[in-house]
């Protein structure tokens, strides 16, 4: 039988070599049962032993029939290529089937496998059917995220010229005097509340560009929040250009302020772009209440800092949302914005960021023909990115100056 190729075993060669192994006892159930032939022995695991419809009970059986199998297999390599299983040290694959392509048609394991690997990460199978993870590459794109910062940047230069519009139209105090708000006719305005709400989004930008500069993956961290605050504030743009809320408070000087031609208008768009909307650096704007940028911002950076930053860094994450919600408390106390601004703003932002991330996270889905028909831009920027974002730090130089000269 030794003499005779294994490809052309029968179940009757495969019972006599379990025979001489010493396993009789599992060749009622291999051969007569199951009709194992030499190919299919030769593709034998042992998550096949262990799972349906073997179900083989005794570890030390189990233990000693894969190392005889592993012995055969060994032997015969030129065959288990030939079969599409190249032979590694292991069993050829977890239940008999390819590890190559998912249900889906997504890189990943069998369709029929039970025990199934995470998806979109990249995994070995130990022949017990177990997975330990492997270090994957993630490609940075940085031509995607190139595009991402130009379409950012496009973004935040049309709401500037959106509000420089809205200032044209805020509604008359007189007229339109301010609306009913719980928080704000309960709370008595803090005159220098809002530069603490600038100061709380200037400290929290200088954690997450920390935080960027260090990540191993800053392409795809820089890419996700591009597109993110991107596409918020582009919703911005369409809710304060449709309505118009009066002005939340009398301490506010706000007017219809007429700028003339196009060019004044984009001398003035550009002013507010330049200066990222923010009184600290000089810019003063009106009507542009629904909803609040500022929450939006504040908001982005706190969820980015705390979801690209590991568990235990637990100082950071609550140094982070005392930012942020103290920011948003000071938004509030300047009066500077109705209750119903903040709160909108923080809802579009955590959800739009908890959506963007859950199908980000979600391989099945990402590819699918429904994702790239409602979310195109998501598509594009994430369609090579397979799975979560590993939190991994590293030095973003080659070696610093100071250390090229103490090393030598």
């Amino acid at each position: 039988m030794t003499q005779l190729s294994v490809r052309r075993w029968t179940p009757k060669h495969v019972a006599k070599w379990l025979k001489e192994e010493g396993f009789c006892d599992y060749v009622d159930l291999l051969c007569n049962k199951h009709r194992l032939d030499g190919t299919s022995l030769l593709a034998l695991s042992e998550y096949d032993l262990r799972s349906p419809p073997l179900e083989l009970k005794v570890l030390g059986d189990i233990k000693r029939l894969m190392v005889s199998i592993r012995k055969l297999q060994k032997q015969n390599i030129e065959v288990l290529e030939e079969l599409g299983f190249p032979f590694d040290g292991h069993s050829p694959s977890g239940s008999g089937g390819s590890l190559d392509w998912l249900c889906n048609g997504d890189q990943g394991r069998d369709c029929d496998s039970t025990d199934t690997a995470p998806v979109g990460e990249e995994y070995h199978q130990y022949t017990n059917g177990k997975y330990k993870q492997h270090t994957r590459r993630l490609d940075p794109e940085y031509w995607k995220t190139v595009l991402s910062s130009i379409y950012v940047v496009f973004v935040f230069g049309f709401t500037s010229f959106v509000m420089v519009i809205v200032h044209e139209r805020v509604p008359d105090m007189r007229t339109y005097p301010p609306l009913p708000d719980i928080f704000l006719d309960s709370v008595p305005r803090i005159p220098w509340a809002f530069a603490m709400a600038e100061a709380c989004g200037v400290i929290l930008c200088n954690i997450w560009l920390l935080v960027l500069l260090l990540h191993k993956h800053r392409s795809i961290l820089l890419r996700r929040l591009c597109s993110l605050m991107g596409t918020v504030f582009m919703l911005r743009c369409v809710t304060m250009f449709v309505t118009s809320l009066s002005v939340p408070g009398q301490h506010l000087q706000c007017s219809r302020k007429m700028y003339g031609d196009m060019w004044a208008k984009l001398q003035h768009a550009v002013a507010i772009w330049s200066g990222f909307g923010m009184t600290l650096t000089g810019v003063h704007t009106c009507g542009d209440y629904m909803f609040s940028g500022h929450t939006v911002v504040l908001t982005m950076l706190n969820f980015f800092v705390t979801e690209y930053t590991p568990r235990s860094w637990n100082f950071i994450h609550t140094l982070s949302w005392v930012l942020n919600l103290f920011g948003i408390f000071f938004i509030l106390a300047a009066h500077e914005h109705y209750s119903i601004d903040v709160f909108i703003a923080f809802y579009i932002t955590t959800r739009l960021f908890l959506y963007y991330h859950t199908l980000a996270n979600t391989r099945a889905y990402q590819q699918s023909r429904r994702a790239r028909i409602w979310f195109p831009m998501f598509s594009f920027f994430e369609c090579n990115v397979n799975g979560p974002v590993p939190n991994e730090y590293c030095w973003p130089f080659s070696k610093p100056a100071v250390m090229k000269r103490l090393i030598g």
